[in-house]
């Protein structure tokens, strides 16, 4: 029998409920006690400690003859699997729905814009998953016929709270230190029959990030550019994308009240403009501070009845009189909320904009050597695209006792498996098309290494980039950078002091500067070797990596 007619007759069961009315998937949520009701009214939800976050180790790619050349598969985040062992893990998945008492199912898409909308239903056997899936993915527009993707749809099945059976896949899956065995989790997807397979992970992110890389490998067949980025839109029109890793300011730096918010981390460029991808927002809350984020916290934290609210606070310390500490990591520094769009104030309905005349790439350098701001020429704006810096931080991390620097293909490494020159190559070609201008932030440290320098003031680094987005940035004199080769702008609307535009001149020790900047040359150096030497990347963006 052939996977669709399996889906069929599952969905055909009695105990699917299919495209339930949000407040009864609330209610189902707290009668299965997946959830519990908070003070304010959102549901909190607890995982497995071994799915507070995803798993990298678990999440696997089929690998077929047919798409294995466009997979990088020497990218530590494409694990492949072969199709006997996916074959098994639906099959698994089928029969663990249909023998649940209760399965739930949602008919949504991911994509803003309906011509590359991508039909998505999910089907798991707890409805707290549909819901998170409600908040995160778009309801089906009425013209998804027009999608490139209308009659190849997405199919997503979780069985979160279920573990795979260890005998089964003793040889197949990886052996797990922690169990001392094979593993009894896996989030395995197969681009080519486009099918999902979430089982044994209670991590509602493991949905969300699926899917998003479904989209990134879909979507550059088709010419269309996927981004980990957060965008905006000003008064005029004028779209501004952020890409940043974690810590480096995307979210406060997007968010700001002039300007209408499209999503916060996940768009799509096509010959239409930009589109979000999501429904909603799945933010990081430990040590949320509602005078700094006031946006998120009303938007996960805001009175209302439960049936309405819907927002989920996963894996955050909740007292017993409903309200949560978001600043007790003992659970996890991982904690999330999860809710729609529709509950921040800034937003644009349509989630949808223009060609972006702005995009910044945010960097979090613990070094201190790169500038607060510079500007990238087309070939620098692909080289640090493709390589995705940041710094980790002392004390992040066990043993890390100096800033290590941490490179993340296009700001978003787990999720973009396709070859990297793919990438790069419409970047630069979108680039070309709509005259984008790319500058690269530094929101990190300034006059020395972290804790020696101090961080960049965010009032600072608030001008600059709204210098950059409103075009005052783009004609003043530069200088090229020896070491790293952007171009540093001499002065800049908005920052009285120009000589801190330079980072050797916020150094009390020059030499140290320059130590500290040729180190950081250097592991770019490295990694570009390391990573990208073999990878059919052009000669002319290789030359603008610092170092080289």
């Amino acid at each position: 029998m052939s996977f669709q007619n399996r889906l069929d007759k599952l969905l055909a069961g009695a105990n699917v409920r299919r495209n339930m009315e949000r407040s009864d998937l609330i209610q189902a949520c707290v009668d299965n006690k997946e959830a519990i009701v908070s003070d304010c009214g959102a549901l909190a939800t607890w995982t497995y400690p071994e799915s507070t976050g995803r798993s990298p180790k678990d999440t696997l790619i089929v690998k077929r003859a047919s798409s294995e050349a466009t997979i990088d598969w020497t990218a530590a985040n494409n694990i492949p699997v072969d199709e006997e062992t996916f074959d098994m893990l639906v099959e698994d998945a089928l029969k663990t729905l249909g023998d649940s008492a209760v399965t739930y199912a949602s008919d949504r898409v991911i994509g803003a814009d309906s011509a590359y909308a991508l039909p998505v239903t999910t089907i798991a056997n707890k409805a707290l998953n549909v819901l998170f899936c409600d908040n995160m993915f778009r309801p089906r527009p009425d013209d998804l016929d027009q999608s490139i993707f209308a009659d190849k749809p997405f199919t997503l099945l979780a069985c979160p709270d279920n573990k795979l059976d260890p005998k089964r896949y003793e040889g197949r899956l990886r052996n797990d230190p922690r169990l001392g065995g094979t593993s009894t989790m896996v989030i395995a997807v197969d681009f080519d029959r486009r099918i999902g397979v979430v089982y044994g992970s209670q991590y509602c992110g493991s949905c969300k990030k699926m899917l998003f890389t479904v989209m990134n490998y879909l979507l550059p067949a088709a010419g269309i550019l996927p981004i980990h980025c957060s965008a905006n839109e000003g008064p005029k029109g004028d779209i501004a994308l952020l890409l940043g890793l974690s810590g480096t300011g995307k979210t406060t730096l997007s968010a700001v009240a002039e300007r209408g918010l499209l999503g916060d981390d996940e768009h799509g460029w096509n010959e239409n403009g930009v589109a979000n991808f999501e429904n909603g927002c799945y933010a990081k809350l430990i040590d949320l501070n509602p005078d700094k984020e006031p946006e998120i916290f009303k938007a996960c934290f805001h009175k209302d009845d439960y049936l309405k609210h819907g927002s989920i606070i996963e894996n955050a310390l909740m007292w017993p009189n409903g309200t949560f500490d978001l600043f007790d990591d003992r659970l996890t520094p991982n904690s999330r909320g999860s809710y729609p769009l529709e509950y921040l104030t800034n937003i644009k309905e349509s989630s949808k904009g223009g060609h972006p005349q702005t995009i910044l790439f945010l960097t979090a350098d613990a070094n201190g050597v790169l500038p607060p701001v510079s500007k990238l020429t087309k070939e620098q704006a692909m080289l640090w695209f493709i390589m995705g810096y940041t710094s980790k931080l002392a004390g992040t991390e066990t043993g890390v006792t100096e800033p290590v620097s941490a490179f993340s293909r296009f700001f978003g490494a787990p999720f973009m498996p396709r070859n990297p020159d793919e990438y790069a190559d419409l970047l630069g070609k979108k680039l070309d098309e709509h005259g984008t201008q790319v500058y690269l932030v530094n929101t990190g440290w300034s006059g020395g290494p972290y804790g020696v320098g101090s961080r960049m003031d965010i009032m600072l680094t608030r001008a600059m980039v709204a210098a950059a987005i409103d075009g005052t940035l783009k004609d003043v004199d530069y200088k090229q950078d020896e070491v790293f080769k952007v171009l540093v702008p001499q002065t800049c609307p908005g920052v009285e002091d120009a000589s801190l535009l330079t980072p050797v001149n916020t150094w009390s020790d020059k030499d140290a500067y320059r130590e500290r900047a040729l180190k950081l040359a250097g592991d770019f150096a490295a990694q570009w070797d390391k990573a990208y030497a073999d990878k059919n990347i052009d000669p002319a963006i290789a030359a603008e990596c610092p170092g080289k």
